[in-house]
């Protein structure tokens, strides 16, 4: 196998992350290296299960960071990239969001904060990586074009998704297109079908929030997305999680989609961040309220 993955934290094993390390070619590759905690669910803070992922997921993305010949930041979410730590990221590569377009003005404070502000494009190779393609030795790294953020038109603004191939073989990172629910965001995913991507790894529609703070259409379009994706790109492996993990009833949809593979006789493993992992699933955002009761 010319690609391996692993991802070292998600919403599935405890704590908001998508954060990934590749292995390909010799290099080590992190994308989205970072972690972060909801300051409230259910009206609850952070119980202490929940803090404590937290300190172990940022520990590893530290650990990881030092570790990476490259490092991928897809956009400017605090749990995308160590926003406190540049010191962590001088002397890498790093294959980042542009902040100087397609970008709204949150994202490109935060961008603007830890690039420049921090001295950190003086220390570090930092490239803007829009729609853009590196070739290390062997390794490719491809970078897609800004896609949204879940729906078009969402205020939450951009995002890159990545593709990684070493020696024919591909993996996909698509974080925080929820499903996709664009679809420009799908247009660019069904692009890179070829390659039959090894892995890919996205971020599925916040059904938590369906409703409420994101419309029942968005999240249903996510969910259509999701199913094209496993018509369309078969993947060996597709992980679906992070913000679709804060769902306490996320696993039904996790098999619903198993099935859809299974039925139409899909060669698409379907899995969260955990099992891939070979970790139990531990949702803890999404059972604050019993982990607060003492239940969880």
């Amino acid at each position: 196998m010319a690609v391996k993955a692993r991802i070292i934290a998600a919403d599935s094993m405890g704590i908001r992350s998508i954060a990934t390390v590749v292995e390909a070619c010799g290099y080590t590759v992190g994308i989205d290296l970072g972690a972060s905690i909801a300051p409230r669910r259910y009206s609850l803070p952070p119980h202490p299960r929940e803090l404590k992922r937290l300190e172990e997921a940022l520990e590893a993305s530290r650990r990881w960071i030092l570790e990476s010949h490259v490092v991928v930041v897809t956009h400017y979410h605090y749990d995308h990239y160590m926003r406190d730590e540049p010191d962590l990221y001088r002397g890498k590569t790093l294959l980042v969001k542009d902040i100087g377009r397609d970008i709204n003005r949150s994202q490109a404070i935060r961008g603007y904060r830890f690039l420049v502000k921090s001295g950190l494009r003086d220390s570090a190779r930092v490239l803007p990586s829009d729609g853009r393609q590196f070739d290390f030795g062997p390794l490719r790294i491809e970078l897609s074009r800004p896609v949204w953020h879940g729906e078009e038109g969402t205020r939450l603004g951009k995002v890159l998704m990545a593709r990684v191939i070493c020696e024919g073989e591909a993996l996909i990172f698509a974080s925080d297109v929820q499903g996709p629910a664009s679809s420009e965001a799908l247009a660019s995913l069904l692009e890179w079908a070829t390659p039959r991507p090894r892995l890919l790894v996205i971020s599925g529609p916040p059904t938590y929030l369906s409703g409420y703070r994101v419309s029942a259409g968005s999240v249903e379009k996510g969910l259509e997305g999701l199913k094209r994706l496993i018509a369309d790109v078969r993947p060996e492996t597709l992980v679906v999680d992070h913000h679709f993990a804060r769902d306490k009833g996320f696993m039904g949809v996790v098999e619903e989609l198993r099935s859809l593979a299974r039925e139409a006789g899909l060669p698409v493993r379907v899995v969260t961040a955990a099992e891939y992992m070979g970790r139990p699933l531990e949702p803890l955002e999404a059972l604050r309220r019993e982990l607060w009761k003492g239940e969880g």
